[in-house]
C-alpha cells in the first residue's frame, strides 16, 4: 500500500522516531498508521518505548463512587507537573469511569489514548493500581480521596454494612492516614507474624531484658504491631483511647483498599 511523504512525517511526529524507522514502519503495516506506531513500539523505536526505563513515581489517584459501586484507579507520571496538568488527570477521570461502568478489565479499551498521552506528554506514562468495589444490596461505601495541588493522591474504598453514610465516610477517611494493611488479626499471614515476633525477640534480648520476661515482653510487642497493621484494632484517628472496633459498634467493615502514590 503506498503512503505518503506528509504521512511519514506525522508518524514521526507522533512517536518521536527517526524519519527512516517511520518509513520502514509504514511499509510493514502497508500504510496502517496504527500498525506503523505499535511496531515502532515494538522494536523500541518510538519514543514512548524508549522511556519505559525511567521513574515514573508522580501521578493521580482518580476515584469515583456510584451508588453502592466505587472505582479507584492510579495512572502514574514522571513529575507533578504533568501529574496536575489537566490532560492528564482527564485521562484518569476517563479510566475511573470506564471501571465504575465495565468493571476493572474495561481498563484496556484506552490502550490507543494512554500511547497518545505518552507521545503528547513525553513521559512514561502507565496505569498502576485498579479497584472495583460493588457493595451488597443495603451496604455502605465509604471513600475519601485526599488532595495535593487540586489532584487525588491518596483514595480509599471501604465497604460497610449496618453503617451510616457518614460512619462509613470517617473510616473511609481513618484507613487514609492509619495506612492498614489488613483488616483483622485473622488476616495476617502467619509467616508475618512468625517473622515479626523473632524480630522484637531479638530487639528484647539485645536491649537486655530478663530472660524470664522476654516472653511477656514480646506477646505485648505482638499485640502493638497488630495494631498498627490491622484496621480494627487501630486507635480510631478521631479519638485514640478507642480502637476502631468500638468506634463501629454493631456495624461491620467488609473489605477496604487503599490506592496512594508514591
Amino acid at each position: 500500500m503506498a503512503f505518503s511523504a506528509k504521512e511519514v512525517q506525522a508518524l514521526r511526529q507522533a512517536t518521536g522516531a527517526g524519519m527512516m524507522d517511520c518509513k520502514k514502519a509504514l511499509e510493514d503495516a502497508n500504510g496502517d498508521m496504527e500498525a506503523a506506531k505499535q511496531w515502532l513500539r515494538e522494536k523500541g523505536l518510538s519514543a514512548s518505548a524508549k522511556r519505559d526505563d525511567r521513574d515514573n513515581a508522580q501521578g493521580v489517584v482518580a476515584l469515583l463512587v456510584k451508588g453502592n459501586v466505587g472505582a479507584m484507579v492510579k495512572l502514574k507520571c514522571e513529575t507533578d507537573f504533568v501529574a496536575s496538568s489537566d490532560g492528564f488527570k482527564a485521562e484518569a477521570d476517563a479510566l475511573v469511569a470506564l471501571v465504575l461502568e465495565s468493571g476493572e478489565a474495561a481498563i484496556s479499551q484506552r490502550s490507543t489514548q494512554l500511547e497518545d498521552l505518552k507521545i503528547l506528554l513525553k513521559e512514561k506514562i502507565e496505569i498502576g493500581d485498579v479497584v472495583r468495589i460493588e457493595g451488597a444490596a443495603g451496604n455502605k461505601i465509604g471513600s475519601y480521596s485526599h488532595l495535593q495541588g487540586n489532584r487525588g493522591i491518596n483514595g480509599v474504598l471501604v465497604e460497610m454494612s449496618g453503617a451510616t453514610d457518614e460512619l462509613a465516610h470517617d473510616v473511609a477517611v481513618h484507613i487514609a492516614f492509619a495506612r492498614p494493611k489488613y483488616l483483622t488479626k485473622a488476616d495476617v499471614p502467619e509467616s508475618v507474624v512468625a517473622a515479626e515476633r523473632a524480630t522484637l525477640e531479638v530487639v528484647t534480648r539485645n536491649e537486655g531484658k530478663p530472660e524470664q520476661a522476654i516472653a511477656k515482653i514480646v506477646d505485648g510487642r505482638v499485640t502493638g504491631f497488630f495494631k498498627d497493621i490491622c484496621l480494627l484494632e487501630q486507635p480510631y484517628a478521631k479519638d485514640d483511647k478507642q480502637s476502631v472496633s468500638a468506634v463501629i459498634g454493631a456495624a461491620k467493615i467488609l473489605r477496604f483498599a487503599q490506592v496512594e502514590i508514591g
